[in-house]
């Protein structure tokens, strides 16, 4: 897929360029004239295996590759079984107990300062960062996560938004504990859903529900009055929409780069050594996935604050999208796939596939017509 170019103009991916696909030389010109009803008759099988190739193309970005195992002989395997012993009888139960406490110090303080500083706003809204980051410490120590941060650190500035990859949930926790992040994310339900309309809403994060047309204007509202505010913390979008297994970025949202304001990249890069950070999350809940991440032996992780980035005269946001994904892509080695991620959540009706299938086979016909 390395002559697939991304460009400012609409692409259509769900229609490939067959020749991208064959080997060079190997589609001839015809000899006589082609009609549109001798293509036809091959087009179901083109159009199935482009087809294949693209599902193919597109579904490894969303799945987890488990280890290869390493437990295979006599030797090994009680090694194994120790480390088991470890993981789940020792490391756990003390992870869960530092948890724990975390949770009672951030509660003991944070309720209070919420309902007896309201008069204070200002003053309330430093203690609040300052706890939240303190309780996504305790989450980062609770996977004995090792996080290494490169790069200044990122400042409470006007007209400015932060840019990330996502590999899973938890990219929010390790950037939390840094800095207090407002951040842009899909409301979830349950303890998780919990947390959002309460304790995060606080350091002015903004939810969205992917299933509601409207909350797409009432978002873009929200983030243009957000990043105008002198004192409001730092926005963080995840431009993606989705979380993706780490080794590919999918294509960027245009809404963080149409706000007029700066954009600072952050790259996030996971070290599979000993778990996959990746949340699976049409396969697990996040309360199982923290549950993996807590009974595997670290979280290893490396994290780069890039340099700030702006509109060029003349580029549009999508070719600015384009262009930031490029940078985030290369200082975290992922490699650019041109799938749009909600259609993780979505696939195209039939209707829209036979209709992509027919386009597909007239540009074929014509592309053999040239010749």
């Amino acid at each position: 897929m390395s002559n697939l170019k991304s460009s400012s103009s609409e692409l259509d991916f769900d229609r490939p360029n067959l020749e991208d696909y064959l080997p060079t030389g190997s589609i001839q010109e015809p000899h006589g004239k082609l009609r549109l009803r001798d293509l036809l008759d091959i087009s179901p099988t083109l159009t199935e295996a482009a087809g294949a190739i693209i599902d193919d193309s597109f579904t490894r970005c969303f799945k987890s590759n488990p280890p290869e195992p390493w437990n295979w002989n006599i030797y090994l395997f009680p090694l194994w079984c120790l480390g088991v012993v470890v993981r789940y009888g020792v490391l756990f139960p003390i992870r869960v107990i530092v948890l724990t406490i975390g949770w009672i110090i951030f509660l003991s303080c944070y309720i209070p300062v919420h309902l007896l500083l309201k008069g204070h706003d200002k003053f309330r809204k430093k203690l609040e960062r300052c706890l939240v980051e303190l309780i996504c410490s305790f989450f980062v120590a609770s996977w004995t996560g090792v996080v290494k941060y490169h790069g200044p650190r990122p400042s409470i500035r006007p007209k400015q938004v932060f840019v990330a990859n996502h590999t899973s949930m938890i990219d929010f926790i390790v950037l939390e504990q840094m800095t207090a992040f407002a951040v842009i994310m899909q409301k979830h339900p349950g303890w998780v859903g919990l947390l959002q309309s309460t304790i995060l809403e606080g350091v002015g994060c903004i939810w969205f529900n992917r299933s509601e047309a409207k909350d797409r204007e009432i978002v873009a509202k929200k983030l243009r009055q957000h990043v105008e505010g002198a004192d409001n913390n730092p926005l963080l979008i995840f431009p993606e929409g989705t979380c993706v297994n780490n080794h590919y970025t999918v294509m960027f949202k245009k809404g963080a780069f149409e706000l007029g304001c700066t954009v600072c990249p952050v790259a996030i890069k996971y070290n599979k050594i000993f778990v996959d950070a990746f949340w699976n999350s049409k396969k697990q809940s996040f309360t199982t996935h923290l549950l993996q991440l807590m009974t595997s032996w670290a979280v290893v992780c490396d994290v780069w604050y890039l340099e700030p980035q702006n509109i060029r005269p003349g580029e549009t946001p999508i070719e600015f999208a384009e262009r930031v994904r490029d940078i985030i892509s290369v200082r975290a080695g992922l490699k650019k796939v041109p799938w749009d991620g909600y259609l993780k959540y979505s696939r195209p009706s039939p209707k829209h596939r036979e209709r992509k299938q027919q386009s597909f086979a007239e540009s074929v016909l014509r592309r053999l017509e040239e010749k």
